[in-house]
């Protein structure tokens, strides 16, 4: 699929909040630098009712939402492994714990803790191209992601099929 622009991304954001699925989805997020991983998670946290500053969490490394109108189970984790220098910070940071509790899960720059994450339902592929619009593919990892594409096929996203 291809989003030709900032309000393509949004649209895609705005259709995947409406997923039931997504709740305590683990979503993986690639891309080079400026492919708009951070934009992406920005706009689906706006959709999904988050108000005030939404910061990456680029030296934080994590940053935590409680979503308490989302269905009882409003905790949305939104990692940035992308200053990790070996995986095996994944585990020494205590994250195994926050990965296996209920809630939305979204890793930027997941390879940096390769063989650490567990598999992820929904992997977003964003590719920037020379006119600065994204080649987007999505991959589900598990049944769950499985469905996660159904019900986004279900909800006719512009840009092309999922």
């Amino acid at each position: 699929m291809r989003w030709p622009d900032e309000a393509a991304t949004q649209a895609f954001a705005e259709r995947l909040a409406r997923c039931p699925s997504l709740r305590d989805a683990n979503l993986e997020l690639h891309g080079s630098l400026g492919a708009g991983k951070t934009s992406l998670v920005r706009h689906l946290l706006r959709a999904l009712g988050v108000a005030g500053r939404i910061k990456s969490p680029s030296y934080a490394v994590l940053e935590s939402y409680d979503l308490a109108d989302w269905g009882g189970q409003g905790l949305v984790s939104h990692f940035d492994f992308y200053r990790f220098s070996d995986p095996r910070e994944w585990e020494d940071a205590g994250f195994r714990e926050i990965f296996t509790a209920p809630g939305l899960k979204l890793s930027e720059w997941p390879e940096k803790a390769a063989g650490m994450l567990p598999d992820a339902d929904l992997q977003v592929h964003l590719n920037t191209e020379n006119d600065d619009s994204r080649t987007v593919e999505l991959r589900a990892g598990t049944a769950r992601g499985q469905v996660l594409l159904q019900e986004l096929q279900a909800l006719e996203i512009p840009g092309g099929p999922v």
